[in-house]
């Protein structure tokens, strides 16, 4: 059995019940098949030799009882076999997602969405199917090769010649075939991964593929793909294809070399017709076993390659993570006051020099912090670090003055409140998407935070107003009324740090002078650091940080650092005009 398969055997444990009852009621099956050519020898050699009419009826009845103990045992089987690899399936399926759950940034950043993806459906239904054949087919192909060797020799022990010619055979041709098609099903996965990553970047970019009429070369480029899979999926179904007939071909000559030689031994006297009609059975019996071990072969072949990939995910080493277990209750986050103490950060196995370089700044608890910088400064990546969304590689980011690795990650995350510029919304009402920041909040609750997000007034203009349902990512909204409803979501949970990622870029002006005008009204005071490109954004702030290449270039208010500090002026004068400076 392959390692990447008995490691993930500890999901079954759970429903050892089922596990356990399948393969024992399959064994009632076998025993059941393999009597009745014995009993059917018996109705041959002497019920219809001797025209006892009652013997043969009374064997009948008996071949008839054992089937449908059979019969039984073969249902069964299948109930329990489907109940474990099902529950298996369930469990597994949720341990990969509740991992996914765990990652931090840097492994999302290992692992592509849609690898992930297939990872969560494909391959655990592979694997899922590969336990439900160990407990019938698995079980029932050695036990019926088995137990039709051991009753097919106390018929004839001669005739076993053939047995020990076919068996061996057949298992060389099932090892070469596992050996061909194994790096095909690795390959198939890989290439299932490439359609499926293509499929969703045109599926989350259909317009940009529509603006831009790349229709045609995204379909060529689908097309490439989808054809890889299916030449893969080709080769290695015609190596199974090629191997099903020289099997079939091996048991029809061992039949008929049975027949040939259990004849001989009938004109001599030394078998009846009975037992090598009994005879021809069981080898028909083990040699469609040995066909159902190919099967298998198969089947676990394709799991191995899908338990390798699981156990890739599940395995996979979650950097950021609490560092104890903690017994005692922990003090969430109050005060809001945020510290970073010559913090650089450079992004795992990324080379050149860091990102961030030997930050330090304090921000004051109930301020308002501004960020500005060109692209690549590393404004996102230094509010990154409050959460831990990623931890540096020097200094230390501190949280109401406690090292934020000695928070859990919980408590931590709780007591912070994040808006990206990309605002991603969850399918269900709007409602729903507000109340996703806590959603024990009331409906009055609901209201204020889209109030003070300035999104009231859109909301009541939809046919459903709050309870409207919203398309998969909010796709039925403006690009600026999915942030506003992206900054409600924050505001409801009335959060002691509060992060605004450039969150207002979709927003006109207009509304975002009310939305900063409602922030600064809420009674309850955040911590709020604000990433902006607008210099209206952050004029009012209490302190505004420039930064330039991942350093600290200036700091302080607006009218600070329209004096100090040339690159903020460069910024405000590209915004505002030269002349403007003097007005204000």
């Amino acid at each position: 059995m392959d390692h990447n398969l008995t490691k993930l055997y500890k999901f079954i444990r759970p429903h050892w019940k089922a596990a356990l009852l399948a393969p024992c009621l399959m064994l009632v099956e076998v025993l059941s098949n393999l009597w009745q050519p014995k009993l059917m020898a018996v109705i041959i050699d002497q019920g219809v030799e001797a025209q006892d009419v009652a013997f043969i009826f009374q064997t009948s009845l008996k071949m008839i009882g054992i089937a449908l103990v059979g019969v039984f045992g073969g249902i069964g089987c299948t109930v329990f076999a489907s109940i474990a690899s099902q529950n298996f399936g369930a469990d597994l399926r949720t341990a990969l997602f509740e991992k996914v759950q765990s990652f931090s940034f840097t492994n999302l950043n290992k692992f592509k969405t849609s690898s992930l993806i297939t990872r969560l459906t494909h391959d655990v239904v592979q694997i899922q199917h590969a336990v439900m054949i160990s407990l019938r087919m698995l079980v029932r192909a050695p036990l019926m090769s088995i137990g039709g060797i051991f009753m097919a020799l106390t018929i004839n022990a001669r005739l076993g010649a053939i047995l020990l010619v076919a068996i061996p055979i057949l298992l060389i041709l099932l090892v070469v075939v596992a050996n061909q098609a194994f790096p095909l099903f690795t390959k198939s996965q890989q290439s299932l991964d490439r359609v499926n990553a293509i499929m969703q970047e045109n599926l989350a970019g259909i317009r940009v593929v529509k603006a831009y009429v790349r229709a045609d070369q995204e379909q060529a480029r689908f097309g490439t793909a989808s054809l890889r899979l299916r030449d893969i999926t080709v080769r290695a179904a015609r190596i199974i294809a090629l191997a099903m007939p020289i099997m079939m071909l091996i048991m029809n000559f061992s039949i008929v070399a049975v027949l040939w030689l259990g004849g001989v031994q009938v004109r001599l006297g030394q078998m009846k017709t009975g037992q090598i009609i009994a005879y021809i059975n069981y080898m028909t019996q083990i040699l469609f076993s040995m066909l159902m071990v190919g099967m298998v072969f198969i089947i676990f072949s394709r799991a191995q390659v899908s338990a390798a990939r699981v156990n890739e995910v599940l395995g996979a080493k979650v950097d950021i993570a609490d560092k104890q277990i903690y017994t005692q209750p922990v003090q969430p986050i109050v005060s809001g006051k945020v510290e970073f103490d010559r913090v650089s950060f450079r992004y795992p196995g990324m080379g050149g020099p860091p990102v961030l370089k030997d930050i330090s700044l304090t921000i004051e608890p109930g301020t308002t912090c501004a960020i500005l910088g060109a692209t690549g400064a590393g404004k996102s990546t230094l509010v990154h670090l409050i959460p831990r969304l990623y931890d540096p590689i020097a200094g230390k980011v501190l949280v109401d003055d406690r090292n934020v690795k000695d928070i859990p990650l919980k408590t931590l995350r709780a007591g912070i409140g994040v808006v990206l510029q990309e605002a991603t919304l969850f399918s269900g009402s709007i409602k729903d998407n507000i109340k996703w920041g806590r959603p024990d909040a009331s409906d009055e609750e609901v209201i204020l935070a889209a109030t003070a997000a300035q999104a009231h007034d859109f909301i009541m203009s939809l046919p459903e107003q709050y309870d409207t349902q919203l398309g998969q990512r909010g796709v039925n909204l403006s690009g600026g009324q999915k942030q506003r409803l992206a900054i409600a979501r924050a505001l409801i949970k009335q959060p002691p740090i509060l992060i605004l990622d450039d969150s207002t870029s979709a927003v006109d002006l207009g509304t975002e002078a009310r939305l900063q005008a409602a922030l600064a009204e809420l009674p309850e005071q955040s911590t709020r650091i604000i990433i902006a490109q607008r210099i209206s954004s952050v004029i009012n702030a209490n302190k505004i940080i420039i930064l330039d290449d991942g350093r600290i270039e200036a700091e302080g208010t607006h009218k600070q650092l329209l004096k100090t500090s040339p690159i903020y002026q460069d910024i405000y004068h590209s915004q505002v005009g030269k002349g403007a400076e003097a007005s204000a």
